[in-house]
């Protein structure tokens, strides 16, 4: 992007960060491992890069919220970038967590100036530099047609890792990540994994 603004710590856009993505429409056990593995990394130092959506993504920054409000530590924080100007937070019932993003060192960005509203297509490309400021893409569940998906062919093209969580062949929040672990993306059950391979 030619500008990213910025609303927080714009100091910690440099320091190692994982993605976490997947879909909104999320099961419980994709929030729970969201959650999960968002604090590991952090506790580990990474910041967590998402796009403050509902579902996986939320979960993913909360994780990351909960261990920064319960440690002072120099530890990882979290990046939400978004899909329309930073004076829009969407989507609303984010707003609080917008807060404890900011609150708890992390920042909130976007390439679209002041005023922009949310616009459907503004959102595959945000993807871009969520996975641009990132060492690896993790997706924890994603659709077959997955909007996830934009964000992992990103990735590839930036040259990062890609891990997938793998799911209940049952599941249609499964399919796209199994199939991603299908075509080589590394599959992973907890964050060690992860740490053993970046």
């Amino acid at each position: 992007p030619l500008k990213l603004y910025v609303l927080g710590n714009k100091k910690i856009l440099n320091n190692k960060g994982i993605a976490i993505v997947g879909t909104r429409d999320c099961t419980k056990y994709g929030k729970n491992i969201s959650f999960k593995f968002s604090k590991e990394l952090t506790q580990k130092g990474f910041n967590i890069i998402s796009g403050l959506a509902l579902g996986i993504d939320t979960y993913a920054h909360l994780g990351n919220v909960q261990i920064n409000m319960e440690n002072s530590k120099s530890i990882g924080k979290t990046i939400a970038v978004l899909g329309c100007g930073i004076d829009e937070l969407y989507p609303k019932q984010n707003k609080i967590l917008a807060k404890q993003i900011l609150k708890t060192g992390g920042c909130i960005i976007s390439e679209y100036p002041n005023g922009t509203k949310p616009n459907k297509a503004n959102f595959p490309q945000r993807n871009r530099i969520i996975s641009g400021l990132s060492k690896a893409v993790l997706v924890i569940e994603a659709r077959a047609k997955s909007g996830t998906l934009i964000t992992v062919d990103f990735a590839l093209e930036q040259g990062k890792d890609v891990f997938a969580v793998p799911g209940n062949i049952n599941s249609a929040n499964s399919v796209g990540t199994n199939e991603l672990i299908k075509q080589g993306a590394i599959p992973v059950c907890n964050y060690k994994d992860i740490l053993d391979n970046i």
